[in-house]
């Protein structure tokens, strides 16, 4: 684990017009980012960052950071949500990942909240500048380690497996790869993602990017929300067919029992934090550019001296993400799937220094390592899955990156 130079880190944020685009601050090397609806922080540069491994990383997270955060010297006139000290984060999704899982504090960070906006300095006299756009970041992704003709047989094992008991439903994901020109800007990439899905977190943290619908879990004056998405369709070619694509999900016996184990998942996880945790009885179908999800939305107010990163070690990982029983799930994940995860699907997001924060699941995007772009889309594997449904649903879910990054194929 790294930390800083300084045995306190000083932080001043104050009011700051940044225009209509934060992504414009980001660095292009490495872009720090948590917008949506054009709301949101981005980061330049690195004041500190604390690395963590195995199966005990978040929770370890939560400590270093809980140290770092009491030992700041913060000066924060603005006092919104995002202002004063955070941190950006990404976790690796297994507990035995060779990705390492980070917590990064910037120099700088450029917000926007409700209509106000600001400025915060760590440990530094700097100003936030924009940087102009380089080379657009194309680059043709090709299947990876599991394949289609992989995959597809992955999903019929895991069926097998559902049918001998004692699984309910697994996650199982397949990988594209690919390089970027070594002049290339992510920047590009991350600005489609939030022109074509807005209402989702586009995300950078440490080269994982994306725009994720799903928020693992927020926190905010001492109240916890998630939102669980689990169960898919299609978007209709026209309003009609539209209109029963989203019908079709939300009485569909298959996709309604899939997400009631993900909103059971988060419930039992949230409740020793929040005992009055609750969500709707039946799901709603979101609507975003590509899928009809089912999504629910859970709250609940949180016992004294709760941060958001305490949540997301007890919550990750999702059944949404992972299955249940989730052990076996994780069992079965690491036996049919040929390749590391790595971050994806796991939470990113960033903490402040009262521990409140934003994160969502690391969906619909991709690791970015030098040149190399590695990204993974899955599904809910249940006992009446179909496999080339289940192919070509985690086809609709590549969808957001490959518009990102190879917009001629799509």
């Amino acid at each position: 684990m790294r930390r800083p130079a300084a045995s306190a880190l000083t932080v001043s944020t104050v009011p700051f017009e940044p225009g209509p685009d934060l992504l414009a601050f980001a660095e292009p090397e490495r872009p720090l980012a948590f917008v949506r609806r054009g709301d949101g922080i981005v980061g330049i540069g690195e004041a500190a960052r604390l690395e963590f491994s195995g199966p005990e990383r978040i929770a370890l997270a939560a400590a270093a950071w809980r140290e770092l955060a009491a030992s700041a010297r913060v000066d924060d006139t603005v006092r919104a949500s995002g202002s004063g000290l955070v941190a950006f984060g990404a976790f690796a999704f297994a507990d035995s990942s060779a990705a390492s899982s980070v917590l990064v504090v910037p120099r700088l960070v450029v917000g926007r909240r409700g209509g106000r906006s600001w400025l915060t300095r760590i440990d530094t006299e700097a100003t936030a500048e924009r940087v102009p756009l380089g080379r657009a970041a194309s680059a043709r992704l090709r299947p990876g380690a599991q394949d289609a003709t992989r995959y597809l047989e992955a999903v019929r094992t895991a069926i097998g497996r559902i049918a001998g008991g004692g699984l309910a439903k697994v996650v199982l994901a397949r990988d594209l790869v690919g390089e970027l020109a070594e002049d290339a800007d992510p920047r590009h990439a991350l600005g489609t993602l939030a022109g074509h899905y807005p209402d989702t977190w586009t995300y950078s943290v440490d080269g994982m990017m994306g725009s994720s619908p799903e928020t693992l879990v927020s926190v905010s004056a001492g109240t916890a929300r998630a939102r669980v998405l689990a169960g898919s369709a299609a978007r209709g070619e026209d309003p009609e067919s539209d209109a029963r694509q989203a019908t079709a999900l939300a009485t569909s016996t298959k996709d309604l029992d899939e997400h009631g184990y993900a909103v059971r998942s988060v419930l039992a996880a949230l409740r020793p934090f929040s005992p009055a945790a609750a969500t709707s009885e039946l799901p709603f179908t979101l609507k975003l550019p590509n899928l009809w999800h089912l999504a629910s939305d859970v709250e609940g107010a949180l016992a004294a001296g709760v941060g958001s990163l305490d949540l997301v070690a007890a919550l990750h990982p999702t059944a949404a993400v992972a299955g249940t029983p989730r052990e076996r799930a994780l069992a079965l994940i690491a036996e049919l799937e040929p390749v590391d995860r790595g971050r994806y699907a796991g939470p990113v997001g960033w903490i402040d220094a009262s521990g409140d924060g934003e994160w969502a699941i690391a969906l619909r995007g991709a690791q970015l390592a030098g040149r190399r772009i590695t990204a993974f889309a899955g599904a809910g594997i249940v006992a009446d899955s179909v496999p080339e449904r289940e192919l070509a649903e985690t086809a609709l879910k590549f969808r957001p990156i490959l518009e990102a990054f190879s917009p001629a194929e799509v």
